[in-house]
């Protein structure tokens, strides 16, 4: 076994040819780790803008439904209102015959009004009910 300085030289180059500089490695972290970043954040405005249209999809098919209840419910009052307002005007038709009719010793307007306070009473709850609604 000689020693040859020529052979130390050569493994030494060798050596530091193989070796990365810190230098490099810091900078291959700071890429890595921006990197990942971006990532991150890119990841959470997909997740962000996916929850929105989910939340504008249910908040659409909310409305929709609630609409239609609305329809539905303000259909049914617009009923009973125009069954209420026939009755009401049956019962003017008939509490003026009554009038027309009476003597003075029948005094049968007195049901009559009665009656007809009872269904004026009912039709006001209801227009108040389509207030509510509208």
């Amino acid at each position: 076994m000689s020693y040859n300085p020529s052979d130390s030289a050569e493994t030494l180059s060798r050596s530091k040819k193989k070796r990365i500089s810190p230098l490099a490695v810091i900078l291959i972290w700071i890429i890595l780790i921006g990197a990942g970043g971006t990532g991150a954040y890119m990841y959470s405005n997909h997740l962000k803008e996916t929850m929105l249209l989910e939340l504008d999809a249910a908040m659409a098919a909310r409305t929709e439904a609630m609409r239609t209840e609305y329809s539905a419910q303000l259909t049914q009052l617009a009923k009973e209102v125009d069954e209420l307002e026939s009755q009401v005007q049956s019962f003017n038709e008939l509490l003026e015959f009554t009038k027309d009719n009476t003597t003075n010793k029948t005094d049968n307007s007195n049901q009559l009004y009665t009656q007809l306070s009872q269904v004026q009473k009912q039709l006001a709850e209801l227009q108040k009910k389509m207030d509510l609604l509208k």
